[in-house]
């Protein structure tokens, strides 16, 4: 599986942004797909996730409201869209994918063997 991620960059406080990611090599349609985010000096956090067995989404408390997940099955994309950003939300963000749908539910979101793509760096600063 080949993930590469895209769009960020700098915006200010409020503003929107939309991270896309391309997907291939998938050789199942059961999967979770999603996004991490990294900031200096922090733990990687997962963001959000989804997965395409049920739908089962999830969401980070400091992003519920703000972001949402979504996929174009037929442009093998998912997206993270990401309003009112806030500065605390800088980071590098990382697409990730793995067959192990399970690790995507409502109560969290991690990836124990899977695939990652390069990170794209979100600033958020007035």
């Amino acid at each position: 599986v080949q993930l590469q991620a895209s769009g960020g960059g700098l915006v200010q406080p409020g503003e929107s942004l939309r991270l896309p990611c391309v997907t291939s090599g998938f050789t199942t349609n059961y999967y979770a797909i999603g996004w991490f985010r990294q900031a200096p000096g922090k733990e990687r956090e997962g963001v959000s996730c989804v997965s395409t067995t049920d739908g089962t989404t999830y969401y980070a408390d400091s992003v519920k409201g703000r972001f949402t997940i979504y996929r174009d099955n037929t442009k093998k994309m998912v997206y993270l869209e990401m309003n009112n950003l806030k500065p605390e939300d800088t980071a590098t963000y990382f697409c990730a994918a793995t067959h192990e749908h399970y690790y995507c539910s409502r109560y969290g979101w991690t990836v124990k063997n899977g695939s990652w793509g390069r990170g794209t760096l979100v600033t958020v600063s007035s």
